[in-house]
């Protein structure tokens, strides 16, 4: 079988073993509560399937297209069930951290622990890294449940990491292997770099040598050895580079990205004030990943990465463009480089060499900045939370599914998709990137990193070194938001004003959404009219809730008036409602033939044909920052339990993956019905919760999730069902979930769906102009952009209509719904895994360049 990708590298991946729930068993969950998203996301009838993956899909991603663009699973049944609680029975897991630490690695343990003990594996933790597995002793200790609480909202990683120099010596690795045999472990879940992965897999590829030295120096006993014959190795990626090939994110990544933007929006204050130059320097040695994404998520001037070292003359090309700059009315330049950026000659670009020159040939008041350990500090993002649980998960799967034939695998985000690659083949293919760097291969260099990373690397191309053309289209493009205000809003106007102004087109503002297209409050936008609305919340257009079916007729007036060629709709459900209203209604009024295409942005993340929507992440990051601090209130008072009312309408996207970042014990939402014998269920759980060590607890509830089983009605029966173990409080999130600056996969995320949105209408209107005219009427000529498991796409309005709720405002399937399974899991909820199906290895040819 043959997968079309985009790098020449032959890699086995590994896909999943289908993880089935019976949600009978669940709280919170009378029926199925999600649907089997394969590739045709329907079954043969038409209706969706009840199959759940474990390995679901992520919140964040922080791009829209993968080095994976496809991959088929072969699926083999066994014949005879597992039972998923006994799986681990009689094995032993040991979970360590190494290298640099990272945002995230904690949630990655936590999951790892709690996963291990549900199949009923012995867990040890190994402190201290490879160093712990040497020395031994304290350093190796059992887990329990209660040992990996309160580790969620945690940076780095609490059972430490160090660099080993013993492990790099056979005799050290010896060591390491007894202290493991002694104990019985034989599955070993390595977090780290290329570095410690690498070291993981030569531990195992030696271990039957290393038994047989500690055999013959009588260290072990052949019935030891003999029981330990073998080790499995699974690795999960955490580097806040993200600089590892065959993953589009590893942990700690977004957690650092996160830091980063919070120095350049207080940066950017204090620039403007005195109309400075900031050169801001962040982490990279090898890698421009964090570089890359920093100058699209804040517009920045320049960026310098290893991967692509500027042409001959940049210096005197920086000049010019910051000029220009100051010349259109910027108060400000910020240029960002990663601390391993180069020229075409292998010589470092460094900030004091920028600032010197910057400040020597324009005068301009200069100031640099090396961000330095701040990045990898700090709490966790919520994306890297559940990227961490999520790996937690599929890892503990993947080393009880293991058999010695199994090559090492690392546990891997591709797109949507959590997926099982060999350890040392992504290892070879990072090792490529840096061969090619050096080699002068830059072209390919970037192409290696993944799809994701070209499509960075082309999008801030577009918007910071193209000027704009003489001559024009004529073509007028109008924008408008529509529904409820979320951050990320203004990075997708900016982008799509820009992006059209490229291609020459005119681009309008459209004020206050169809109402201001009804009124005609609409004016021209250029270039500086967008400037500095990557990091602003809310809407700077205006956005309204209503809807253009009653003022139909003034809208085609004013797009006649006003001679709008294409519209470029942003928002949420209103805005997929509202651009299908103006679809139905070409048949009366030829004014409307035009091309449109709606950007999903809301905080619900309802809208039909996409997975995501600008504004969920930074409203997730949101409530979890809230849950973060109600735990430790609870954790303080002891025996307490919060009720927490999130966001979303009748969607529960936000109460579930909340659940996750936070740790929540239930999310009750719409999608997933429950009774009174789930909240009774649920009432017993917390009761037995509180005779442990962890004397809290965390509900969440989706504002529409039953309109008898309310926030009140909840918090009364938790009250006195809880009286004398537990008290009990309540807090309504309300609007605050929509306000806030965008996270930086907001800000990405908007960046690209803009940039995207235009560049397709542009090729759509050459297709509709006919006799001297725009004439638009067809289906495809109206879309969705949306990002579908690894691809940003363009679906037809009227296509959708079929796998929307319009009643509850809804799509029909939610891939998120395959997470809660998760979320229940690590909440201590007995679950029936169905196991009858297994996946097998299968080969996948990456090839550059096939379509």
């Amino acid at each position: 079988m043959e997968a079309v990708l985009d790098s020449c590298v032959c890699v086995w991946q590994f896909t999943h073993r289908k993880n089935q729930f019976d949600a009978n068993h669940v709280y919170g969950s009378k029926h199925s509560s999600s649907s089997d998203e394969s590739k045709s996301e329907l079954c043969a009838d038409g209706k969706p399937t009840s199959t759940k993956y474990l390995d679901g899909t992520l919140n964040n991603l922080s791009c829209p297209s993968t080095i994976h663009n496809d991959c088929h699973l072969i699926n083999m049944q066994r014949s005879t069930p597992v039972d998923p609680t006994k799986m681990g029975t009689g094995r032993a897991i040991a979970v360590l951290t190494s290298g640099g630490d990272a945002q995230g690695m904690n949630a990655a343990v936590r999951a790892t622990v709690r996963v291990g003990i549900y199949t009923g594996a012995k867990v040890y933790f190994v402190h201290e890294g490879y160093q712990g597995l040497v020395d031994g002793g304290d350093n190796i200790r059992q887990a329990t449940w209660e040992s990996v609480s309160m580790m969620l909202q945690l940076g780095g990683t609490v059972i430490g990491s160090a660099r080993c120099q013993d492990f790099r010596s056979k005799e050290g690795r010896a060591k390491a292997a007894c202290n493991l045999v002694k104990l019985g472990i034989t599955n070993l879940c390595v977090i780290g770099g290329d570095g410690s992965l690498t070291g993981a897999n030569e531990f195992r590829n030696e271990w039957s040598e290393l038994l047989q030295i500690l055999l013959k120096a009588g260290k072990i006993t052949a019935e030891e050895a003999k029981r330990s014959s073998h080790l499995n190795i699974v690795g999960m990626v955490g580097s806040i580079d993200n600089d590892f090939c065959g993953t589009d994110m590893t942990i700690g990544t977004d957690s650092a990205l996160h830091r980063i933007m919070e120095v350049v929006d207080a940066i950017t204050t204090t620039a403007q004030s005195h109309q400075r130059a900031f050169i801001l320097e962040v982490m990279g040695r090898h890698c421009g990943y964090l570089a890359l994404v920093t100058a699209l998520a804040c517009g920045a001037d320049w960026v310098f990465i290893p991967e692509m070292p500027p042409d001959e003359g940049w210096e005197d090309h920086l000049c010019r463009r910051l000029t220009y700059q100051r010349s259109i009315g910027n108060r400000l330049n910020v240029i960002i480089v990663a601390e391993g950026a180069l020229d075409r000659h292998g010589k470092p670009i460094t900030c004091d060499i920028l600032k010197n020159l910057v400040t020597k040939k324009l005068s301009f008041d200069t100031r640099a900045t090396i961000l330095g350990h701040v990045q990898r500090g700090g709490t966790p993002s919520a994306f890297d939370r559940i990227l961490g649980s999520r790996m937690g998960v599929e890892a503990v799967m993947a080393l009880l599914e293991a058999t010695p034939d199994t090559p090492a695998c690392v546990v891997s985000l591709s797109g949507n998709m959590a997926v099982r690659l060999p350890l040392m083949e992504c290892v070879q293919v990072t090792k490529e990137v840096t061969k090619a760097m050096a080699e002068g291969r830059f072209e390919e260099a970037v192409k290696l990193r993944g799809k994701s990373f070209e499509n960075n690397w082309n999008t801030y191309k577009l918007l910071a070194h193209v000027t704009a053309p003489d001559v024009k289209s004529n073509i007028n493009i109008a924008i408008l938001n529509v529904g409820a205000p979320c951050a990320g809003m203004n990075a997708a106007v900016r982008s799509a004003v820009r992006i059209g102004i490229l291609q020459g087109h005119n681009m309008l503002a459209v004020h206050d959404g169809f109402d201001g297209l009804a009124h005609g409050t609409i004016e021209p936008m250029a270039w500086g009219y967008v400037g500095g609305w990557t990091g602003k919340g809310g809407s700077n257009l205006g956005t309204k809730r209503s809807l253009p079916a009653s003022m139909i007729e003034e809208i085609s007036l004013n797009i006649a008036k006003f001679n709008i060629h294409a519209l470029v709709i942003i928002g949420g459900f209103e805005a997929f409602v509202g651009g299908l209203e103006l679809v139905t209604a070409r048949e009366k009024f030829e004014e409307l033939c035009i091309p449109l295409v709606v950007i999903p942005a809301t905080v619900s993340n309802n809208v039909p044909g996409s997975d995501f929507s600008i504004g969920a992440d930074t409203a997730l990051n949101t409530i979890t920052t809230t849950c973060d601090r109600i735990k430790q209130s609870a954790a303080g008072t002891k025996r307490r339990v919060f009720i927490i009312e999130t966001m979303g309408g009748y969607c529960g996207y936000l109460a579930t993956m909340a659940g996750l970042a936070a740790g929540a014990d239930a999310a009750y939402i719409y999608e997933d019905p429950f009774g009174i014998h789930d909240l009774e269920t649920n009432v017993e759980h917390l009761l037995e919760k509180m005779k442990t060590t962890v004397k809290r607890g965390l509900i969440l509830r989706n504002e529409k999730c039953n309109a008898n089983y309310t926030t009140d009605f909840l918090f009364n029966l938790y009250s006195e069902e809880g009286k004398g173990v537990f008290d009990c409080r309540k807090n309504v999130l309300g609007h605050m979930q929509q306000g806030g600056t965008p996270t930086p996969f907001d800000r990405n995320f908007g960046t690209k769906m803009g940039a995207k949105a235009v560049l397709w209408l542009t090729d759509k209107l050459k297709e509709c102009y006919r006799h001297g005219r725009i004439f638009a009427n067809t289906p495809d000529s109206a879309c969705v952009l949306g990002m579908k498991k690894r691809a940003m796409i363009f679906q037809p309005l009227f296509d959708l209509k079929e796998d929307t709720d319009f009643e509850h405002r809804i799509p029909k399937t939610e891939w998120w719904l395959k997470l809660r399974p998760i979320l229940k899991i690590l909440a201590k909820y007995k679950i029936s895994l169905d196991t009858s199906e297994t996946a097998t290895m299968e080969h996948v040819i990456k090839k550059r360049g096939t379509v």
